[in-house]
This record gives structure tokens, C-alpha cells and sequence, in this order.
């Protein structure tokens, strides 16, 4: 068979495959218009309905005879309450006993979806119907035409795109039939096809040539491409597993460069890192600079003039955390540097053993302090009025601390068993922080305190509105209740990445002695009990504040400024 007839036969063959494709997905294209112009006649007789029923509130003989005004005699409405009774059918007379219709295809479809429609037999009237069914918040409206042959032709597809799809067939078929004979056509698709194979294109690899010289050096190349785009798909899936492995192990990892310059870096490497800093780290390159890592610098230094992968392990105290740091330097001079924190590990069995003990003893102070009070002013019924009062207060504000305290126990153990109840939506961190700065504006004048704001007001995080809120409110709540007064409070956001927000909330306050530093997001810790518990605190602010912070993929630390006051680092994952 000569070139061009096989061209023609192969193009022939694919070009009839298209157009039997379009021609049965235009089919059934044309079939669903012609349903929705029935569902859009029906839908606009339910709204009508609706309408005049919000208006009129008329009774079962005025409805009927306003549905015969309807140009269709045979339409049938029926109207069903949110529990499933009929208590309107225009084509069975009043008291008329119908079934619970929920059940019906229509009825539970609209009422998952809102619109629902269905054509089966009826059981109150024993004829077949076309339904269309809507759920208003008080009812439903539907809707019916008999399933006759005015409504079968209605629901039919059009026929003249039919013929317009054969006019089109013929006439490429015959414009195939001159193209195929020119066999530079063929000299044309092949240069095509290298030069994107060239620029890396997306290309059919499936493409078929034809049995000659031609066709196989053709089908060699297709060849070999298809090779290399599998093997770049699989670099690619590899490369993809190692990100995902990164951002979710709780290792701090960060791949650097021969001359020192991050290649990658996890969001934990950052985080520990900035723990371990006197200031605020920006980008990984700058761990280098602290004191704490010399021993690893010095090390890395030793080994870049050598051909051999070298090791270094050491383990680095600060700031009430323990790491372990480990550096391996690879053949090509590049390296790696993985931080553990090994300091949490050993209090979380602690804290479960202590949990049940401390909210049992934090809910026993605010109960035995009103039993106290209420059994003086019971055992004393001629205490003066001046006492009771004042005993009565005490009482009040004991309440309150044990509705505060029931509060955040409560937020905390829907962050820990069901954190789905918190819906997620864009959220404008700028906006929610100017709320909380407006919530505790009296509180701010009182103590004099600066509050110096260094981030975008475009922030975008994807988390829980009253969630974001509670982390800045409790930061807030702890620099003015704990920090004192003339204090200046920093919101920063010092670094972002492709998938989050580094923060730092920093006050110049007193500060926290670093024995207390990596307790301080326990529940019911306290670094002074008698001083929090006087000034209301219920020991769990900063338990939220890290609960919250996990909620939207972060983590959260603390550490004293150099030049006194204490600062949170954390992060947040990006709209």
C-alpha cells in the first residue's frame, strides 16, 4: 500500500473515531438542553408559586384555582412541609389522605441538593409523571407534568446538529484525501515533533508512522523520548516525596551548598534555629554565624578540602531545649545538617500522668472557695449586709475564674479529639490582629504600653477566624499581665516561604528564668502560681496558643530576648 493511501486510511481512521465521540456527547448534549428547557419551565412554575404563596398566604381553594391559570391544563403541583405531609395537591381533592413523602426520588433529592426531579409512577394518582421538585426553608414545591408523548418528544434531542456533523465529516474526509498525498506532511510532523521534543513540550508519544524508513527512524525517536520523559516523571516523583518528607518529619533539615548557601530547608530547621539565635534568623545561611554551631563550622571547613563523606555529632543546650545536631559532608563538597529536639520527649509521659491530677486540683481551688463563702453567710445569718456582699462577690469572681477555666479546657479538647469542628477560610491576619489590639485597648493605655507592628497587610492564612484571634489575644493578654508596664511589644513577621508565615511576638519585659522556657506551653504550668492565679490567669492561655498554632500546620517556641523580655517564634501555613 503506497504512503499516501496509508496516511490517508490512518487519518481517515481517527477523524470517523472523532466524530463519532462528538457526534454521541453532542447527542447527549442536545438531550440534557432539551431536559433543562423542561426543568427551566417547570422551575419557573414552582417560583411563581412560591411567590404568590409568600403574598397571598391563600387556602387550598384559592391555590387551585390560581394553578388552572397556568397555560399547561395537565400540570400538577403538590405541596410538601419540611416533615413530609402533603398539605396542598392540585389534582386530588381536599382531605385526602397521601403518604409521608420524603422517600419520593424527587423530594429526597431537593432535599439534599435543593432542586431535585424524577420521572416514575404515582401512587396517589396511579399515572406517570415527569417531577420536578424545590426545598424552601418551609416547605416543598413540586411540580409535575403526565410522562405523556408531548413531554417524551420535549425531553428529545434535536436531530439538525446530526446532520450538520455529517456535512462536516464529508468534507474533511475529502480534504484528507488531497492532504494525504502530499508526503511532506509527513517530513513536517516529524520536525515538529523534535523541536518540542527539544524544548521539553508536552508531546503524544502514542503518535504511529508509517512501515517505512521514515516510520522507523520516527518511531526511535518517539522512543527514546518516551524513555526520557519516564525517567523524568520518576525524578520528579521522587523529588516530590523527599518535599512532602521534609515539611511533615519533625527533623530540622537544611542541604547547603559548597560555599554555605541553602539549597533546602524545612520548616523545622528554621524553627530550631531561631530558638538557638540571640536574634531573629531570616534565612538558613545564617546559622553559621552562631556561637552554638562553631563546632560544626570549624568541622564543615576541615572536610571540603577532602574527597570523603565525613560525619559530626554534637549535642547543643539553650534556652531550656536540648538538640542534637548532626552534619554529613558529602563526596561534591555539598552537605547536610539535621536538628533533633530530644528536650520534649521526656516530660510527655509526665503531663499525662499529671493532667487528670492538675484539673482536678484547678477545678477543686474555684469550688472550695465558694463553698467557703456560701457556708459563712449560711452559718451566720446576722452577718452584716456590708459582709455578706462582699462575701458574695468573692464568690462571683471564683465563678468566673471556673466559667474561664471550663472555657479552655473545653477549646483545648476540641483542638485535641475534634479540631474538624473548626471550619477553615481565608483569613486576613491583619485585620484579626487590629481586633485584638482594639479588644484590649484600655488595657494597653493603662499599662503605657508600645506595640510596634512589622508585617504585610495583605497576610493571607487559610485556618479558623476566632482560633487565629485566640493566639494573638492570649500573646497579648500574657506580655500585659505578666510584663509590666512601659513595656514595648513587637508583632513581626520575619520570614516567609512557599508554604508559610515565620512570626515572631516579642515583649522587653522581665522575661522568663530558662528552667521554665520549655514548660511554658503546658496546661496548667505557671511560672509564679500564687501571682497568676491572683491576677485570674487559669494556666492554660498558652496551651491554646500552641493548640491553635498546630491547628494551622505551625509550631510554636519560646526564648528570653538578649536584652531582656521573652519572645514566641512560630509559623503559619499560607492561604
Amino acid at each position: 500500500m503506497k504512503l499516501n493511501k496509508k496516511i490517508f486510511l490512518y487519518f481517515f481512521s481517527i477523524f470517523f473515531v472523532l466524530f463519532v465521540i462528538v457526534t454521541y456527547f453532542q447527542y447527549r448534549r442536545e438531550k440534557e438542553f432539551s431536559r433543562l428547557q423542561l426543568d427551566g419551565q417547570l422551575n419557573s412554575y414552582v417560583h411563581t408559586i412560591h411567590n404568590f404563596i409568600q403574598s397571598e398566604k391563600p387556602t387550598w381553594e384559592e391555590l387551585t384555582r390560581f394553578v388552572r391559570l397556568f397555560p399547561d391544563s395537565t400540570l400538577r403541583v403538590t405541596i410538601i412541609d419540611s416533615l413530609g405531609n402533603v398539605i396542598f395537591d392540585s389534582s386530588l381533592p381536599k382531605g385526602t389522605h397521601f403518604q409521608n413523602h420524603l422517600n419520593r426520588p424527587e423530594i429526597a433529592k431537593a432535599h439534599k441538593e435543593k432542586i431535585g426531579e424524577a420521572i416514575r409512577h404515582s401512587a396517589s394518582t396511579g399515572k406517570n409523571y415527569y417531577y420536578l421538585a424545590e426545598r424552601f426553608p418551609e416547605y416543598y414545591i413540586r411540580c409535575a407534568l403526565p410522562y405523556n408523548v408531548n413531554v417524551v418528544a420535549s425531553l428529545k434531542a434535536n436531530m439538525l446538529f446530526l446532520y450538520f456533523m455529517l456535512f462536516m465529516f464529508i468534507i474533511t474526509v475529502l480534504a484528507l484525501f488531497f492532504i494525504s498525498k502530499n508526503f511532506s506532511r509527513s517530513i513536517d510532523r516529524l520536525r515538529i515533533f523534535t523541536q518540542k521534543a527539544e524544548q521539553d513540550d508536552i508531546l503524544d508519544t502514542d503518535i504511529q508512522f508509517p512501515n517505512d524508513e521514515l516510520g522507523e527512524i520516527s518511531n526511535n525517536i518517539v522512543q527514546l523520548y518516551r524513555r526520557m520523559l519516564e525517567s523524568k516523571t520518576d525524578a520528579d516523583r521522587q523529588r516530590e516525596k523527599l518535599f512532602k518528607h521534609l515539611q511533615i518529619s519533625h527533623e530540622g533539615l537544611g542541604i547547603f551548598s559548597s560555599d554555605k548557601k541553602e539549597i533546602l530547608a524545612n520548616t523545622h530547621f528554621i524553627q530550631y534555629t531561631n530558638i538557638l539565635a540571640d536574634e531573629e534568623v531570616k534565612s538558613s545561611d545564617e546559622i553559621f554565624s552562631i556561637p552554638e554551631f562553631s563546632e560544626i563550622n570549624a568541622f564543615i571547613d576541615d572536610c571540603l578540602s577532602n574527597n570523603e563523606t565525613k560525619r559530626k555529632r554534637i549535642t547543643i543546650e539553650k534556652n531550656g531545649y536540648s538538640f542534637y545536631v548532626q552534619c554529613i559532608v558529602f563526596q561534591d563538597d555539598t552537605f547536610e545538617i539535621s536538628i533533633n529536639d530530644i528536650s520534649t520527649q521526656e516530660h510527655e509521659n509526665e503531663l499525662k500522668r499529671h493532667l487528670t491530677q492538675n484539673i482536678s486540683h484547678e477545678l477543686k481551688t474555684p469550688v472550695s472557695s465558694i463553698m467557703g463563702y456560701m457556708e459563712s453567710i449560711l452559718d451566720n445569718p446576722d452577718i452584716p449586709l456590708q459582709r455578706q456582699r462582699f462575701f458574695i462577690e468573692r464568690a462571683y469572681q471564683q465563678t468566673q475564674r471556673l466559667s474561664a477555666l471550663l472555657q479552655d479546657i473545653s477549646t483545648l479538647n476540641k483542638l485535641d479529639e475534634a479540631d474538624q469542628l473548626f471550619a477553615k477560610e481565608p483569613c486576613f491576619l491583619s485585620e484579626i490582629i487590629d481586633e485584638v489590639l482594639n479588644d484590649v485597648r484600655i488595657l494597653i493605655e493603662q499599662k503605657n504600653c508600645k506595640v510596634i507592628k512589622n508585617y504585610r497587610s495583605d497576610i493571607k492564612i487559610k485556618g479558623n477566624n476566632s482560633l487565629l484571634y485566640s493566639i494573638f489575644r492570649n500573646l497579648m493578654d500574657n506580655a500585659l499581665t505578666y510584663g509590666g508596664e512601659n513595656i514595648t511589644v513587637e508583632i513581626n513577621c520575619y520570614r516567609e516561604d512557599n508554604e508559610f508565615y515565620y512570626f515572631s511576638f516579642s515583649d522587653n519585659g522581665p522575661g522568663v528564668a530558662e528552667e521554665h522556657l520549655n514548660r511554658l506551653f503546658e496546661r496548667f504550668y505557671r511560672v509564679d502560681k500564687g501571682r497568676s492565679r491572683k491576677m485570674g490567669g487559669t494556666g492554660l492561655g498558652l496551651a491554646i496558643v500552641k493548640n491553635a498554632v498546630l491547628f494551622h500546620k505551625g509550631n510554636i517556641s519560646a526564648k528570653n530576648q538578649p536584652g531582656g523580655g521573652l519572645s514566641f517564634i512560630f509559623s503559619l501555613r499560607k492561604y
